[in-house]
């Protein structure tokens, strides 16, 4: 594959910088992001191989200007609605809400 999820390892683009005390989630919505994962997943919602093909499907200045678990977000938000866990206008609904009670 050659898609802009697979930019790791590839030549002209720098060492990675990596801070020994980087916290593993640097924000609380990261940590129920990650544990989104394992209420999804196992239930049947999707597996490994959808959830990585879901991220490769996101267009690449969204992939590239998103952090990490938004990566994963976009992963449930897409494989939910496919799956038929929720529809696209259940999924619609609760954002509008949610963006209301934070105002």
């Amino acid at each position: 594959m050659n898609g802009i999820h697979d930019l790791g390892g590839m030549h002209g683009f720098g060492p990675i910088d990596i801070d020994p005390d980087q916290p593993l989630f640097r924000h609380d919505w990261e940590r129920r992001t990650f544990a989104l994962f394992f209420g999804c997943a196992p239930h049947g919602f999707f597996n490994l191989d959808e959830f990585r093909h879901a991220i490769e499907r996101m267009g690449a200045a969204e992939y590239l200007e998103s952090p990490y678990y938004e990566h994963w977000l976009h992963a449930y938000e897409t494989l939910l609605v496919e799956n038929g866990a929720i529809t696209a206008e259940e999924y619609a609904t609760r954002c509008a809400e949610v963006a209301e009670e934070l105002g």
